[in-house]
């Protein structure tokens, strides 16, 4: 068996390579950018016809599984290639995997479009090009979510767990948190929520991403 993985860190991808990391997985880094054209290539579309990044292929003996969208990268690597044992990132009861699933599609629906506009209209795009009132907009939004989120965390905290699922770091932090860190780039969004704040900044602090982004 043998996995490969298309895609930059600095994308969707780093959820997939952050995961394959965390997992001590051996693996291919095939550095396909998303810009230049690169993903819209014959060979990148046969793997993907949406040309999009991250793709994660998996040979296996009974034949190559092929995976598109970021969290189901992610997702599939950790009830694929985990251990479950506890200490992992894998769940290994039904209530973590139930926690790992619902707290990634909700980042994704709940949050992911709204922290990137804050990121690109806070500090990523050109400063001539930024547009303050899209990303005011999109704090007011995402306000709502994170209000769950701060919740929820301090339910956590009241009964010793200091992450989303477990009383360890699971692929439902690293999903979520691959999105909301993004929402670090607005500073009164972080003050009014400093438990989501601290809590990123603890995922970020890992080894395994720091490798990953190191990587490039």
């Amino acid at each position: 068996m043998s996995l490969t993985i298309h895609g930059i860190p600095a994308s969707r991808a780093l959820r997939p390579l952050w995961a394959a990391a965390e997992l001590g997985l051996a693996f291919e880094h095939v550095p396909t950018p998303f810009a230049g054209g690169a993903t819209r290539t014959p060979e990148h579309l046969a793997l993907n016809p949406n040309g999009h990044i991250p793709v994660l292929i998996d040979r296996r003996p009974e034949g190559d599984v092929t995976v598109w969208e970021s969290m189901a990268c992610a997702l599939y690597l950790a009830r694929v290639h985990g251990e479950v044992d506890g200490v992992s990132i894998s769940p290994c009861t039904a209530r973590e995997e139930a926690e790992a699933l619902r707290w990634s599609f909700w980042t994704v629906t709940e949050c992911e479009v709204d922290a990137l506009t804050v990121l690109m209209h806070r500090v990523a795009m050109p400063e001539e090009r930024r547009k303050p009132a899209l990303a005011d907009a999109a704090e007011r939004r995402l306000a709502v979510p994170l209000r769950v989120l701060e919740a929820h965390l301090q339910t956590q905290q009241s009964q010793g767990q200091a992450w989303l699922a477990a009383e360890r770091f699971t692929v439902a932090d690293l999903c979520v948190a691959s999105v909301l860190m993004w929402a670090r780039a607005s500073r009164p969004l972080m003050a009014a929520h400093p438990l989501v704040h601290a809590w990123v900044q603890r995922c970020l602090a890992r080894p395994a991403y720091r490798a990953v982004r190191a990587d490039g």
